[in-house]
């Protein structure tokens, strides 16, 4: 506890070290509280999710922050469901077997542009006859607009945007237009005010009831916006940092403690032992990395456990072997591991006990300044098309960008969040590392 207390003490000594912990706890914050809120089985079932699940956001939609840097505020997306109870249902008895059931949405436009979409989705309960439903829109300055008429089975949707009829009565304006804009107008302009929506539904049955759903789908969205598939980017970037700090961590200490181990063993027995894991970790270091990282993917799996497996396999025999083995040789002849052997010490004590703890002092920063590079093959895999299918993270966030053409598109957010996440994992744990490079290793105080 106290080498603990005076590491952390000369830790604040450094400014750069002081911001990489700040960076790192909120990091690992961030990780707790995804895990928590958002379920692993949860957070599946939402990136793989599609209209089924994120059928009232919008596609492409900017974070919703970037409204305050503009002086046309876009829309937000407006969503009104009529078994609110703020919404009031009338009912009218036609004959027998007849009833109509009326109720309206009402709400407010206030924004500087036009909405993306509209749809309404209704949940109807009935047994053999559909009830008939019945569509008008009242804009602000006292336009009434017959939207639609159609027979609505037990779960139907209508695309206000996808009905032809509805947008040869608007003088062939897109529904997202003609219904918010002035058509008497010499050149149409956005209304802004109170509209409503009045939905009248003709039962033919005495139990059947309808209920349905308001969605008018804005161009902004949560705080991270929407990709094209109306998926919350939200839910990738905060399931993208556990995942990342998950898998850089376990492929730093799987490495570099193998590594450790393996160089600790092969310098103390030398001859035969040693000569073997010198030349596989010559053989080791010239094989590419990535390529090989790449060839399995596209060949076999592009599983992220098997790519954390072989990605420490391949890195158990790299060059920090050779810089071990140059430290456990200095240490081999000193005084204590003379004394160690006299006193009848085993092979294994002195490895463990001996050998390795006088190094670890040294293994500490390199352990930490790998975290993110770690992080980073990980994502590269992924922009390249070879990152794990199911799971959501911050370089499948980057390709599916690049794929559907956002930057092109204008979508800079979808592009530029994932990787400033990416970036500032890697200036946290570097800080850090140089900090504790600089601590550990005294010719280097002086720096």
């Amino acid at each position: 506890m106290n080498r603990l207390k005076n590491l952390f003490k000369e830790l604040s000594s450094y400014p750069s070290a002081v911001i990489g912990l700040i960076i790192i706890s909120i990091l690992v914050g961030i990780s707790v509280y995804t895990i928590i809120s958002i379920p692993y089985s949860e957070a599946i079932r939402l990136w793989r999710g599609g209209e089924e699940v994120w059928f009232d956001t919008p596609k492409n939609a900017l974070p919703i922050w970037t409204n305050w840097f503009r002086s046309a505020k876009l829309p937000d997306t407006i969503k009104m469901n009529s078994e609110d109870a703020s919404i009031e249902k009338s009912i009218e008895v036609v004959s027998d077997d007849t009833t109509t059931i009326s109720f309206s949405f009402t709400f407010d436009y206030n924004f500087d542009d036009f909405p993306q979409e509209i749809s309404l989705f209704f949940e109807n309960k009935y047994d053999v006859k559909a009830p008939y439903i019945s569509l008008r829109w009242l804009t602000p300055d006292g336009r009434e607009i017959q939207v639609a008429e159609f027979k609505a089975e037990h779960s139907k949707d209508y695309r206000f945007t996808q009905d032809s009829k509805l947008e040869r009565r608007l003088d062939g304006l897109p529904a997202v237009h003609g219904l918010f804009a002035d058509l008497t107008a010499e050149r149409p302009f956005l209304v802004r005010g109170t509209y409503q929506l009045f939905v009248d539904a003709m039962m033919f049955e005495d139990d059947a009831d309808v209920d349905a759903e308001l969605v008018v789908y804005g161009q902004v969205h949560g705080l991270a916006g929407t990709d094209h598939r109306r998926r919350d980017l939200m839910v990738a970037l905060l399931w993208g940092t556990p995942i990342a700090l998950s898998f850089g961590l376990l492929a730093a200490l799987g490495s570099t403690l193998t590594t450790m181990t393996i160089s600790g063993i092969g310098t103390w027995f030398g001859g035969w032992v040693d000569e073997i894991i010198q030349r596989i970790t010559e053989v080791n270091m010239i094989l590419p990395l990535l390529p090989i990282l790449i060839m399995i993917g596209t060949f076999y799996s592009k599983s992220i456990w098997l790519m954390l497996g072989v990605l420490i396999l391949l890195n158990i025999f790299g060059s920090s072997i050779k810089t071990y083995r140059a430290v456990f040789i200095q240490v081999k002849e000193s005084p204590y591991i003379e004394a160690a052997r006299a006193y009848g010490a085993s092979n294994i004590r002195i490895i463990f006990s001996y050998l390795i703890p006088r190094i670890i002092p040294m293994l500490i920063p390199q352990l930490v300044t790998l975290i993110p590079t770690f992080v980073f093959i990980e994502a590269a895999l992924a922009v390249l098309g070879l990152g794990d299918p199911i799971l959501p993270t911050w370089g499948k966030v980057i390709n599916d960008a690049r794929v559907n053409g956002a930057l092109y598109e204008g979508q800079y957010y979808w592009m530029l969040e994932p990787s400033i996440l990416l970036m500032v994992t890697g200036l946290a744990f570097s800080l850090l590392g140089f900090s504790l490079d600089r601590i550990f290793n005294p010719r280097l105080r002086g720096m």
